[in-house]
């Protein structure tokens, strides 16, 4: 039988679509295009181009996923906006995210939508950690019975595929041929992560009609990040993206552009530097995930759902062997940056511009060196270690979580205070045994860099310190949201300990600045020390 006389028919292949028995001379929609002999598309298509398939009467042979019957094993009843949640997911035809504050139950509306929509699911969260809580609530929720599947996971050295499955980024980007066409439903958890110029491909090669978006944190327009960096604060995209629907065919140009090279060999998964994708996070998500369909900030929810809070920012003074060190640095750093008219020729990128030239200029890299060494006194300072003294006395009959700028710091508090501090060095099972330890009252403390920013079911912690951090409104809430999950009357408590006059202050204003933004406000009670 030849092509022109076989009936055409669709099929998965290496993260697109291919129309197979359909000549050149064929009309498909806009997002399929003629390489190496075939009409190709990539796989986030699918969902467009269903109903021309089933118009044309062109066998789909894409779907490997499976209808379930699943029951939900969970007493607890959503709270309203957790329903809300739901219902606005639902109606936008299970396309797009929701954005909740930490502790405010997207898990468990994701279990909801799993066991609203009946197919196979692929779960994908940033961490191994995530992955074995997600593993251990999807068990929970949805216990094996006689013809019903088990939980699978699907990273590392463990490969076990099942119609409900939780895989990382990482192992779903590099296994997003196998994956693909396996699920038609797809979770991104703390999708924050996907547009990346790597992890968005995952959403790009894959065929699943229906996509959650789980975050407390939904990303940022491109921009800078202040004396951290790069000109300016992030800032979110105005107008918010809510209740609205993103045709997922008025940008085809640029995925299949991102695609070609894969095409044509019809097997590879095609390589970041090839994708011209828009990678203003936003747009990049509206595209391949959908829009946010559902947001609550973490004022809508405290009281209730979440704990009362207040926060309070605590001025300290550098010693004067400090200041002197840091007047010099500073000096040093913003002498160059003048001198070499950076903001002026470079705008918003002048800090990427400067790190370029630090490589390979002497006065750059000398630079560049008194920059960091700002830094380090200004996260380092006497004052704040003062200052958590006199906290960590005020407080001492509450557990409480010490956020740091880096590592040193943190590992410096730890043997001040004889508390543990939990690193990217942490091993796997000693970060279990302290977080179980600080559950059950062993610890008063937990001292930490960026590790519990998300990612860690951290037990329950009424005061929060910030000691450093960036600019960006996401660390901010991440960080007070540890302190959020309600138990009892009791107040949550956030401090940020700031060096005054120094970037320190700056850093804080953007980030207070854009958590605004982000129309998460909240009062500063200022206190100076």
């Amino acid at each position: 039988m030849t092509e022109e006389t076989s009936s055409p028919y669709a099929y998965f292949l290496g993260g697109t679509l291919v129309l197979e028995h359909l000549n050149s001379e064929a009309t498909p929609p806009a997002p399929f295009q003629w390489l190496n002999a075939k009409w190709r598309c990539p796989a986030v298509y699918y969902r467009a181009v269903r109903p021309w398939l089933d118009a044309q009467c062109i066998r789909n042979a894409v779907p490997r996923w499976q209808t379930l019957t699943l029951t939900l094993h969970d007493d607890r009843d959503l709270h309203p906006y957790q329903t809300e949640a739901l219902d606005a997911w639902l109606t936008a035809d299970r396309w797009g995210s929701i954005v909740l504050p930490t502790g405010a139950g997207k898990t468990l509306v994701a279990c909801h939508a799993i066991a609203r929509c009946g197919v196979s699911a692929l779960v994908v969260v940033p961490t191994i950690d995530l992955l074995h809580q997600w593993y251990a609530r999807l068990e929970n929720s949805f216990a094996p019975a006689p013809g019903l599947p088990t939980v699978g996971v699907w990273y590392g050295q463990e490969k076990r595929l099942e119609a409900i499955t939780v895989t990382t980024y990482p192992s779903a980007w590099a296994n997003a041929e196998t994956l693909g066409a396996q699920f038609k439903l797809v979770i991104f958890d703390e999708i924050h992560h996907l547009p990346t110029p790597a992890w968005h491909e995952i959403a790009l090669m894959t065929a699943a009609p229906y996509r959650l978006g789980l975050t407390a944190t939904y990303p940022e327009a491109r921009g800078g990040e202040g004396e951290r960096g790069r000109g300016g604060a992030e800032e979110r995209r105005s107008g918010g993206v809510e209740g609205t629907q993103h045709s997922v065919l008025s940008t085809q140009s640029s995925a299949l552009s991102t695609q070609s090279s894969a095409l044509s060999t019809q097997s590879s998964v095609p390589s970041p530097q090839h994708s011209t994708l828009s990678f203003d996070p936003v747009s990049l998500l509206d595209e391949l995930v959908g829009p946010v369909v559902y947001r609550k900030h973490i004022d809508e929810l405290t009281g209730e759902q979440l704990a009362e809070y207040r926060t309070e920012r605590i001025r300290v003074d550098l010693t004067a062997e400090e200041r002197a060190a840091y007047d010099a640095a500073y000096a040093t750093y913003t002498g160059y940056v003048r001198e070499a008219h950076l903001r002026e020729s470079h705008g918003p990128n002048w800090w990427d511009e400067f790190t370029r030239r630090s490589a390979y200029e002497v006065k750059a890299r000398r630079a560049k060196v008194a920059e960091l060494k700002l830094k380090d006194i200004v996260h380092q300072a006497q004052g704040k270690l003062d200052a958590l003294d006199r906290l960590l006395r005020e407080h001492a009959d509450l557990p409480m979580l010490i956020f740091t700028a880096h590592n040193r710091f943190a590992y410096t508090i730890a043997r001040r205070h004889l508390i543990p501090a939990i690193t990217h060095q942490t091993k796997a099972a000693e970060r279990k045994a302290i977080l179980d330890d600080f559950r059950a009252g062993k610890y008063r403390a937990i001292v930490t860099s960026k590790v519990l920013n998300e990612g860690v079911d951290v037990p329950e912690a009424k005061v929060a310190v910030l000691l450093g951090g960036d600019s960006t409104a996401r660390e901010y809430v991440q960080r007070l949201g540890r302190v959020l999950r309600k138990r009892g009357a009791t107040q949550a408590i956030l401090y940020e300990v700031i060096a005054r006059k120094t970037v320190d202050e700056r850093i804080a204003q953007q980030r207070r600045a854009n958590v605004k933004r982000q129309n998460a406000a909240f009062t500063y009670t200022t206190n100076s020390e």
